[in-house]
Parts: structure tokens; sequence; C-alpha cells
């Protein structure tokens, strides 16, 4: 049996084309470029608008594909939470959005898997650090304030309620 390929691509969620970068590493195979495509574009459609790590794995003899697909950055999930283009470009003076504590929480779980965190405490106080690089504050807190008061317990029923 010939070994699979391996495609890693990033595309846009739900509007992955046959194009660059995907025709071009995909059309050496014989697949239908058209068939992957659109599977990708099924898979990442609830991403629209973000950056979308994709995994593609050809099997050259039968062309049978499997398509995997990865979660957005941290930041690109900020930034679809506000709703706005992209992060600050000087996150210490200007602040472009403001999360909920509940909208943190969301984008944590859903980070989760790939963050290095056992607890979802931990896991939220990643995303705080990126809610800093990319100038976001949280319930209009800077987000290193609203992590202190995360390590103070201030937050706990949030957490309760959404591991409940």
């Amino acid at each position: 049996m010939a070994e699979k390929k391996i495609v890693d691509v990033l595309v846009s969620g739900g509007r992955a084309t046959a194009g660059p970068p995907l025709g071009p590493a995909l059309g050496p195979l014989g697949v239908n470029v058209l068939a992957i495509v659109n599977r990708i574009n099924e898979l990442t459609k609830d991403y629209a608008g973000m950056k979308v790590p994709v995994n593609v794995s050809v099997d050259p003899e039968t062309k049978e594909f499997e398509v995997s697909v990865g979660t957005p950055t941290t930041s690109a999930l900020i930034v679809s939470e506000l709703k706005i283009e992209k992060g600050s470009g000087t996150p210490n003076t200007q602040k472009v959005g403001n999360l909920s504590m509940e909208q943190l929480i969301r984008i944590a779980e859903l980070k989760r898997s790939q963050l290095l965190s056992k607890t979802l405490k931990a896991a939220v106080k990643e995303v705080l650090g990126s809610c800093v690089s990319t100038g976001v504050t949280v319930e209009g807190k800077d987000p290193r304030e609203v992590q202190k008061e995360i390590d103070e317990g201030e937050h706990d029923e949030a957490f309760s309620k959404s591991e409940a």
C-alpha cells in the first residue's frame, strides 16, 4: 500500500478554493480537487472569516481522502467573537473590543483541546493572555486585572455554570 500524502494548509473558513494553496498541492496527486474543497468548506463553514488549519490526507492509489480541521488561533476566535476586522496594532494604547466573561469562557472551551491547561480556569487565563496582545478588554477591564480576579476566586460562579 502506498504511503498517504499529507497536505497541511491554512484556509479561510468556508471559503477554500481550487486555487492556491490547495490546487497546486492536491492537483499532482490526481484527486478530485473540487470534492476536497467542498468537503473543507463544509467542515469550516462555522469559522467564516477566520483562517483555519486544515489537514488533507490522500491515498495516492485509491484517491480516497480524509479532511481534518484544526481550531483557528485564539486571537482569530477573539476577533470573530467581537465581530471586528483584526486585533489592535498598538494593544497597549488602542483597545479594539470588550469581551464578556461568558464569551471569554466560550473561546477557552473551543480552544481547550489545544491548550496546555489542565483546567478551564487555566485555559481562560491563557485566552486572557491573547486578549492582552490583541488589545481587547474583558468586562471593561485590562485582561491582566481579570487574571488576578480569577486567581482570587472572583469569577468562580461563571466557571461553575459552564462546567455544569
